[in-house]
């Protein structure tokens, strides 16, 4: 089976913590980069996806510093979606559409942040019949304040959209373990 990988939003803007708060996963980064390195060992194909805010105040903004993706995942993709939503689905170029042009069954899904830009990239694209891989050691995501007020951390966040995703949507692995199964599919 041909999946890909699809590496969302790991840009510059996404350290300001000023603007974001607390972060959980510190090894994030470096799990994106094995998984890019597996994926270009097992020639798979990858999506990176760049989101430009809308919001004004935003780091991601387009023209802000912030904008610009972290060098950890430079280098040539078969595929780079710029977007302004929380699915990289509904972004451009149409990835659903290069996905299937290209003999595309499975995603694995990483990048910035888990509960957000993660998860409904990765909610989306099993509900489009895609099997779905969410690595998620290799996402992080931020402390959010909750509709009560009460304070949500990024580990409970990150417990959360792990327990939906693995309950309905497909399977929740790490990396360890998606650079062993991308390079068993590559070898058969």
């Amino acid at each position: 089976m041909k999946r890909a990988l699809i590496v969302v939003d790991v840009q510059q803007g996404l350290d300001e913590s000023g603007f974001w708060g607390h972060r959980n996963n510190p090894l994030c980064e470096a799990n994106i980069v094995r998984l890019m390195q597996a994926w270009r060992e097992a020639d798979q194909p990858i999506a990176r996806v760049v989101h430009h805010s809308t919001d004004p105040r935003s780091p991601l903004r387009e023209g802000r510093p912030g904008h610009a993706l972290k060098p950890e995942v430079l280098g040539e993709v078969g595929l780079e979606v710029h977007k302004s939503v929380n699915s990289a689905f509904h972004g451009s170029p149409d990835l659903h559409g290069w996905l299937t042009d290209n003999g595309v069954e499975g995603i694995a899904v990483c990048g910035i942040s888990t509960s957000m830009c993660c998860e409904t990239t990765a909610r989306a694209g099993s509900d489009l019949g895609y099997d779905l891989w969410f690595v998620l050691d290799a996402t992080h995501g931020f402390d959010l304040t909750g509709v009560d007020g009460v304070r949500i951390s990024a580990d409970q966040l990150s417990r959360s959209t792990a327990a939906v995703l693995a309950a309905e949507f497909g399977s929740v692995i790490d990396t360890e373990m998606a650079c062993a199964m991308v390079s068993v599919a590559s070898d058969e």
